[in-house]
């Protein structure tokens, strides 16, 4: 069972303001519930040896939400990262926390605090989360392009040496999922990891992602164990 639980697990975090909507509350109340769910997961993952974790939290056209909402979920994102700074989970597990997306479109404060976790956690290997803010998988793809293209014109890349080696380690991330969960209901990729799921297996659930409990990650688990992975051979 071991070689089936899958190294690398991707998740998109969807439904938070449709669930407080549920409740009668402000849509973007529903922030804070997922935010504790997160906090679970952690967990779930130590327990069931998943070593990787990249978390769809905030993409780039997210931005365009109402300012209310907007400085409603920095005020959560301030509050999560100053607990997560104080966590003794991420030095007695050695957990690795990166963030990855177009982070100088945050506030200063954000930036500061993502930084000093990427920072303090840098040397650690056990286990890693990565968290996809500012993020799109198509502004990935032209940032690196970008990247690619001024190596070339600085004279330390050929043209004829770019490939998918060299393209991937241009990406915010170069590691791939092996498995992808998108709560909420939608059966769509959202932009997510376009390049880097390119043979991950997908799993879309109804439940939103406040919803999202230990038994349907255990449930996720298991469907992908049975899973054949080919790879197109």
């Amino acid at each position: 069972m071991k070689s089936k639980v899958p190294k690398h697990v991707g998740i998109i975090l969807d439904g938070n303001r449709r669930f407080s909507k549920r409740l009668m509350m402000k849509p973007w109340k529903g922030h804070e519930w997922g935010a504790a769910k997160v906090e679970k997961l952690f967990d779930w993952c130590k327990e069931l040896d998943v070593k990787e974790l990249t978390l769809y939290c905030f993409s780039v056209e997210n931005f365009d939400r109402p300012k209310k909402e907007f400085d409603y979920l920095m005020g959560v994102f301030n509050k999560e990262f100053d607990k997560l700074i104080k966590d003794d989970r991420l030095h007695k597990d050695k957990v690795r926390i990166n963030f990855i997306g177009r982070m100088s479109m945050f506030p200063k404060e954000i930036q500061v605090k993502t930084s000093q976790l990427m920072d303090m956690t840098k040397e650690y290997s056990n286990y890693v989360v990565n968290f996809a803010m500012g993020y799109g998988g198509r502004a990935e793809v032209i940032d690196a392009v970008q990247k690619i293209a001024k190596s070339v014109k600085e004279g330390n890349l050929k043209v004829d040496e770019i490939n998918e080696e060299v393209f991937s380690k241009n990406l915010y991330m170069e590691d791939e999922p092996d498995l992808i969960i998108r709560t909420g209901g939608a059966h769509r990729t959202s932009n997510f990891l376009i390049w880097q799921s390119h043979y991950s297996e997908w799993i879309f659930l109804e439940k939103l992602w406040p919803e999202f409990e230990k038994e349907d990650f255990v449930s996720c688990i298991a469907e992908y164990g049975k899973r054949d992975r080919r790879f197109g051979k």
